[in-house]
């Protein structure tokens, strides 16, 4: 398909302002696919990679819908699985129509119901929830939403492995059954398929997806080393002078905590994100993160969904995901948008095996890297007790590896 730039596509102009102060004039290709037939009120099923541009394509067409209809309605809901990704969705939107009288509020739970009740009451425009929150709302008679005209589901997979299904098929109990309805994933498994097909009508169905492939623009490479070693490895390459931010994944909420402690206890700049944090615990780790106040996140799976940082420039697998497909996802969190990012990956003996499962699903053997300098064989010391943490020699090239500015994300 021939891009074209944001001003064919017949965007109300105000938000055609919005997308230049954000510094975007050319649809990604899932927005080029997905604006036009949303523009023309036709339900949707698009499968497209993480970090394709998915949030810009469907929240575009409902702004410029929205723009000359009355306030004081919500015409418009956007169901997401995560609290962060409902705030990050949010963020987007009012970045978007900033130069619009369209309003938005997120719902999730974490945070008290005061202010949620009063978006319902008011009528904000646009709603953008998680299932569990909206069904406590539902059961209030101030959350009608009778006057709904645009349903989204974002994430849909990562929805329905999360569990979410009965509260979906719930919610929907609640809302007009004449409605544009879009439905958007990362993947597109049978599960997904099914509800598409109960919830649409006559859709559209764009299908950018590559499985277990990560983006182009993602630089990746594996470290070998002993388990016990992965702290020391994590912390040289922290302080080898490459890495400005990083995004370190674990495999639990307790190996988060540990590792945090750990990387705080050698003076790196860091902090956590993971279901056992309070609401304004994570709000407060995203957003130190986003401003550079922390160099280091460290994050579980399901918590890290809503983080999006364009020009995150690396991930860091502290522990090898059990799925290939969790492997996408994970690494899809850097090189966003077109940019470029690398992806480490601490790998130990024992997790060698779920390794070349990563990499026969992607298709591709990836690089064994290992630090000159570092003592893979030394006998692992109390962290207390540990010394100042060895440089990093190893330098990747600057094309690869490059320093990319922050910038706003689609």
């Amino acid at each position: 398909m021939i891009w074209m730039p944001f001003s064919q596509l017949k965007i109300h102009a105000s938000l055609l302002q919005g997308l230049r102060d954000l510094g975007f004039h050319q649809p990604t290709p899932i927005q080029s696919d997905a604006i036009p037939p949303a523009l023309e009120g036709r339900d949707l099923l698009a499968c497209a990679m993480t970090g394709s541009g998915k949030t810009v394509a469907f929240l575009l067409p409902i702004l410029h819908h929205l723009v000359g209809k009355p306030r004081g309605t919500t015409r418009a809901l956007v169901l997401t699985p995560t609290r962060e990704l409902a705030a990050q969705i949010l963020e987007d939107l009012t970045d978007l129509a900033v130069h619009t009288p369209i309003t938005g509020a997120a719902v999730f739970g974490g945070v008290g119901m005061g202010p949620q009740e009063h978006a319902f009451r008011s009528g904000v425009d646009v709603i953008v929830g998680t299932p569990g929150r909206l069904l406590d709302h539902f059961r209030a008679p101030y959350a009608k939403l009778a006057g709904l005209e645009y349903l989204v589901l974002d994430e849909a997979d990562r929805m329905l492995d999360m569990g979410f299904l009965p509260d979906i098929r719930r919610v929907l109990k609640h809302l007009p059954r004449r409605r544009q309805t879009l439905f958007f994933s990362a993947t597109m498994p049978p599960a997904i398929a099914e509800l598409a097909r109960d919830m649409l009508r006559d859709p559209i169905i764009i299908n950018r997806e590559r499985r277990s492939q990560p983006a182009a623009g993602i630089t990746q490479a594996v470290y070998p080393v002993p388990q016990h070693h992965k702290t020391d490895l994590l912390l040289a390459l922290l302080h080898g002078g490459e890495i400005d931010d990083a995004l370190v994944f674990t495999r639990t909420k307790h190996r988060a905590d540990r590792l945090a402690k750990q990387l705080g206890r050698e003076r790196v700049r860091v902090q956590r994100i993971h279901g056992n944090r309070s609401q304004a615990q994570r709000t407060e780790a995203l957003a130190g993160f986003k401003s550079g106040k922390y160099q280091v996140l460290v994050a579980t799976d399901i918590a890290a969904r809503g983080i999006d940082v364009t020009a995150l420039g690396h991930v860091i697998n502290y522990d090898v995901p059990a799925q290939p497909d969790d492997y996408v996802h994970r690494v899809g969190r850097t090189a966003r948008a077109e940019l470029t990012g690398s992806a480490f990956t601490l790998v130990s003996p024992e997790e060698e095996g779920s390794m070349r499962a990563i990499e026969r699903a992607i298709g591709k053997a990836l690089p064994r890297v290992t630090l000159p300098d570092f003592d893979y064989q030394k006998t692992p010391a109390p962290r207390s007790d540990a010394g100042p943490p060895r440089q990093n020699r190893f330098r990747p090239q600057r094309s690869s590896w490059g320093k990319q500015p922050r910038r706003r994300s689609r």
